[in-house]
Parts: structure tokens; C-alpha cells; sequence
């Protein structure tokens, strides 16, 4: 992707592909990867490709956003119904949905108003929207990552921009979400994860399911907001804790800085805009957009906030309204109050908050161990009370640092540090480190996706840590599902259709005591492999619905039970959670958890 290409409305990228003539489209993605190496010109709002020496490409991006069709141009002859402009949306970061026009966009629900005897329903543009979606991600996981190209991902665009003007915002940005996953999984992104796409995919499928059937409070739930509501805070006082870069697929980049009353509530202050790993190392360098202070996020992390007429999201994000007033105030360190009093909480006990929380922050004393290898690189292993956990990098881009100090600490067994991490569910304890004390000094911290540690920084060697033996291989085999339903995001329906069994894999999960589970297995293989044949014997098209329902059901089961497995791994009380295979609904009934 090229990182100067503004972000372009959905709907814009949706338009003119469908512009396009059925022989252009099947030359679109050999268009796109063309187009990614073309140099581009920023001048102002504009930018401008030289295609080749005879044709340039022009993107007008007034507010940073282009956000009509006409603002593409083209100087081809073919043009406007050429190849190149749906080249260039196609290529270029799809725009988030935001401000007053966004939310302006979106209808009031139509009917009469809900009541304890009548809840409120999903009116017919939201349930056509739905449904819309659905196909379009049913499409989607049919073809897989190889598959699903410019043309797929404008037929999911096109469903998102219906699905917000019906007021389906949630949806809509799922959709949105598994466009810009699959354009990162194709251009071969370091950032991209395959889990990432199944939980984008999950979650559209999911909601877009939902919908149809939901009423009350459970509809305004897949239904979603446009924007985040900023609730009026009154007074607060922040202690920094640490700042993370952001660098998403998406093509967003910058810096969020996590801060903490005496309360131990966590709040917010970003700075993410359109950009790539440049901004993503150089934003926390940059003043807070918060009053009229002048800390930097850097500084933000390790001082403090006097904040008054303060307003904050849901998330415990930080509004930057103009009657928001900030100064500067002293900080704390981790080990001094209030901060200290977030490492205090049992570690089983945060594991269940992370777990149900949008931030997922562990807050860890752990002893350095020595590191282990994953199909992912190596993991820093750490002793956390009676756990042994693994500590892995955050983020992958080799324009951040967090790999490079990952292997710089595994140098240094028997060192103490107290960390902040964010759970990585597993069925074992695993984190991404996101920021630890120093090494030599406990009372300096290292965030670290912004700081690089040098071999000088690592203390003497300590004592090795012992670690226990290995456990014996008797958890829940849930990863024989979680591989079908990644198999299927990656490859397509075409990987599971083929003439393979999976008789060995259910008897196995039967005998976990996992039936459900079992079940799922040879549902989405029969649903991958069913096709019917015409009276001629010939075969009819693939029931792209069926495998996307069998699919969805698999995912929300393995999600759920991974869930499960990852609080008992922490030692949260396994009654605290129960077995998923008792809780997802059966398949022809997929939905939430029951």
C-alpha cells in the first residue's frame, strides 16, 4: 500500500469499480499492484501519481479524505470510466467514517417507539443492509485472501457504506475492518495477523446475522454508534503510565498514552491519523491535543495531568473539547502510590477484567526466564508468581522496536521487572509486552515500542530462573477447530472441500468431552464440500451461506472456548467462566454466547 495515498470514502472505492467494465475488472488487481509503485507527489490536499510518462492520476483529499468519485481524476483516455482511478481507491487506505456528517447520515428508527409490550425491531433498510453485508462477507471467506481482491473488497465496501446509512454503524465498520485485514494480508504486511482477519470476519458475519433477529437492547447493541459519546467528567487528576505507538493495516499511524486516576481508572490521550511507520515512531514526540499544555506524549507518560472540565468516552478516552483546560502536574513512579496499587490486584483477578475489557492491560511483577520459540519468532519467557508466562512482541513492523528489545531482555535471565502488558488470548499465559521498568533502574520505564534498550542498559548477570517441567499434553484440543476455521479465512471454502477426513479430529474432541465442538468440525466440512447438481448432472454453485453460517459457528465457538481456556491458564475459578461448549448456540442458531 502506499502510505501517501489519502484515505478514500468506501463509498467512492465501491462506485468506480462498479464503473468499471466486467474485462477492467478482472485487470484490477494487476492494476493496483502497478499503481503501489508509481511515485507519488503530495501537494497540499492533492496528490499525484505519474502512471507512466504520459498520465497522470490526481487525488484531490480536501480535510485529509477523499470523499467523491470526481475528486479522483484521470488524464487517460479512457477516463473517467478507466482503470486507473478504481486502481487508485482501491490501493489507497479506506477513510473511517467520522464528524458531524457521519453521524448526520444516520436515519432515526423508524415506527413507533419501543415499549416493554412491543421492542423496538430492525426497520427493512437495516435488515436489507444485513443482509447485504452478509453475502458480501459470505463472498469474502468463500474466496479467501488470495481470492478476494479489488472486486470482493468493493462489493464489502459498497455493503458497509449501505450499512451506515441505515444506521448500522458497528457493521458497517466490520466490514470496513476485513477490507483493510485482506489488503494486509495480500501485500504481505509485517503487521498482519491471520487471527486478526477471523475476528474481523467473525464479527461482521455475527452482527450482520444478528441484526434481523434482534429487538430492545440487544439490537441497539449490533446496531452501534457512529462516534463515541463524551460524557462530561468534571475534574480529574492523571498519572502517566505509558505511551504505545499505533500502526494499523488501515494506514493510520501515531501514539496513545495511557494514564490513571488515584482510582485506578484507566483514560486515554491519542493522537492517530492517516500516515505509516514514520508517524507511528515520531507522534509521542508530539504536544497532546488536550488544553493548552505543552507535554508531549513522551513526557505525558512519565508526568502527570491536571484536567478540568474533562469529558471521556466509554473507552476512557479523553476529550479535547475547547472548554477542556490541562496542565502539567507531578507523576508517580510504578512503584509509589496511586500507581502501585495496580500491580497489587492477583494476577487471576486481572486476567478476567482483561479479558471482558476493550484495553485487555495486565499489570505483572515477573522474573526473566529465557525465551521460546513460536511459529511467530521467539517469546520471552517470565516467572509471574507460580505462572510461567509468555511475554511476546506487540507489534511486528521492523520500524518498531519492540522486537529488538524482546531479544535484548531475553539476555538477561534472573532480572526482576514489573511490566505492563495486554493478554493475548491463549491457552497458555501470554502477553505483548508493551512497557517494563529498566533493567538497571527500577525506578526509570522503557515503552517498548518507542524506546530502544542497548546491550549497556541489560544489569549483571543474575541467577538463572528455574522454570517447572513442561506440562503434559492433556489441555483442550481446541486448536483442531481454531485450524478449520483459519484454514477457511486464509485459503477459502476450497481447502476444506477437499477429500479429506475429518473423522480422526472429531473422535479426538469427543473424547476432550468437546461434542460440540466435534460437531462443528463436520459441519463446516460438509458445508464446505455440499454441491448440488442440475437436472444434467451439472454442478450448481456452492452454497457460499450455508459454509459462512457453519463457518461463523465454528468461530464463535472456538473463540469462546479459547476464552474459557486462557482464564483457567491465568488461574481465574473455571466456575467463573463456563465451558463454552455449553454456552454457543448450536449451528442454524448462531449468534452471541446463550
Amino acid at each position: 500500500m502506499n502510505q501517501q495515498l489519502p484515505p478514500v470514502a468506501p463509498a467512492v472505492t465501491a462506485e468506480l469499480v462498479e464503473a468499471l467494465s466486467p474485462r477492467l475488472r478482472k485487470r484490477l488487481d494487476a492494476a493496483v499492484a502497478k499503481l503501489a509503485a508509481c511515485p507519488a507527489v503530495v501537494d497540499g490536499d492533492t496528490v499525484r501519481i505519474a502512471v507512466d510518462d504520459d498520465t497522470d492520476l490526481e487525488l484531490l483529499a480536501p480535510g485529509g479524505t477523499v470523499t467523491r468519485a470526481e475528486d479522483v481524476r484521470c488524464g487517460c483516455l479512457l477516463a473517467p470510466d478507466c482503470l486507473h482511478r478504481a486502481a487508485a481507491a482501491s490501493a489507497a487506505p479506506v477513510a473511517e467514517a467520522s464528524g458531524p456528517a457521519a453521524e448526520s447520515a444516520l436515519p432515526e428508527p423508524e415506527g413507533k417507539a419501543a415499549s416493554a409490550a412491543e421492542p423496538e425491531t430492525a426497520t427493512p433498510e437495516q435488515r436489507a443492509a444485513a443482509g447485504a453485508l452478509r453475502a458480501a462477507g459470505a463472498a469474502a471467506l468463500d474466496a479467501g485472501i488470495d481470492g478476494s481482491g479489488a472486486v470482493v473488497q468493493a462489493e464489502l465496501l459498497r455493503a458497509a457504506h449501505s450499512a451506515r446509512l441505515a444506521g448500522l454503524p458497528r457493521a458497517a465498520a466490520a466490514a470496513v475492518s476485513v477490507v483493510t485485514r485482506l489488503r494486509a494480508a495480500r501485500a504481505a504486511d509485517p503487521g498482519h495477523r491471520l487471527a486478526d482477519l477471523v475476528a474481523a470476519l467473525r464479527e461482521l458475519l455475527g452482527t450482520a446475522h444478528r441484526v434481523p433477529h434482534a429487538t430492545g437492547t440487544e439490537l441497539a447493541a449490533v446496531r452501534g454508534t457512529a462516534r463515541q459519546p463524551y460524557t462530561p467528567d468534571g475534574s480529574l487528576r492523571l498519572y502517566g503510565l505509558f505511551s504505545e505507538p499505533v500502526l494499523t493495516a488501515s494506514g493510520y499511524a501515531g501514539a496513545v498514552t495511557w494514564t490513571t486516576d488515584a482510582d485506578g481508572r484507566l483514560c486515554t490521550v491519542s493522537d492517530v491519523a492517516p500516515g505509516g511507520p514514520g508517524r507511528a515512531t515520531g507522534a509521542a514526540d508530539r504536544a497532546v491535543r488536550i488544553g493548552d499544555t505543552a507535554l508531549t506524549h513522551r513526557e505525558l507518560s512519565r508526568a502527570g495531568l491536571a484536567v478540568s472540565g474533562a469529558t471521556v468516552s466509554p473507552t476512557g478516552r479523553l476529550g479535547a473539547g475547547a472548554a477542556v483546560r490541562a496542565v502539567r502536574a507531578s507523576g508517580a513512579a510504578w512503584t509509589a502510590e496511586p500507581l502501585d496499587r495496580l500491580w497489587r490486584v492477583p494476577v487471576a483477578e486481572q486476567a478476567v477484567r482483561a479479558l471482558g475489557a476493550d484495553d485487555g492491560l495486565l499489570f505483572l511483577d515477573v522474573t526473566l526466564a529465557g525465551t521460546v520459540r513460536e511459529a511467530g519468532g521467539d517469546c520471552l519467557l517470565a516467572r509471574c508468581d507460580d505462572l510461567t508466562i509468555r511475554l511476546a512482541a506487540a507489534h511486528d513492523h521492523p520500524a518498531l522496536p519492540h522486537r529488538d528489545n524482546l531479544r535484548l531482555l531475553a539476555d538477561a535471565p534472573g532480572t526482576r521487572l514489573r511490566v505492563i502488558a495486554r493478554l493475548d488470548p491463549a491457552p497458555h499465559p501470554r502477553a505483548l509486552l508493551l512497557a517494563t521498568s529498566h533493567p538497571a533502574d527500577p525506578e526509570a520505564r522503557v515503552d517498548t515500542g518507542l524506546d530502544r534498550l542497548q546491550r549497556a542498559d541489560l544489569p549483571a548477570a543474575a541467577p538463572a530462573v528455574p522454570l517447572p517441567a513442561p506440562d503434559a499434553p492433556d489441555e483442550a484440543p481446541v486448536h483442531l477447530l481454531l485450524r478449520r476455521v483459519h484454514q477457511a479465512a486464509s485459503g477459502g471454502r476450497r481447502v476444506l472441500a477437499l477429500p479429506t477426513s475429518s473423522a480422526p479430529d472429531a473422535r479426538r474432541l469427543r473424547r476432550a468431552a468437546l461434542p460440540t465442538a466435534a460437531d462443528l468440525v463436520d459441519d463446516i466440512h460438509r458445508a464446505a464440500a455440499d454441491r448440488g447438481r442440475d437436472a444434467f448432472g451439472r454442478l450448481l454453485p456452492a452454497d457460499t451461506d450455508r459454509f459462512a453460517l457453519a463457518w461463523l459457528a465454528a468461530a464463535v465457538y472456538a473463540d469462546e472456548l479459547s476464552r474459557a481456556l486462557c482464564a483457567a491458564a491465568w488461574g481465574a475459578d473455571p466456575s467463573a467462566d463456563p465451558s463454552a461448549d455449553a454456552r454457543v448456540r448450536p449451528v442454524g442458531a448462531v449468534g452471541s454466547p446463550a
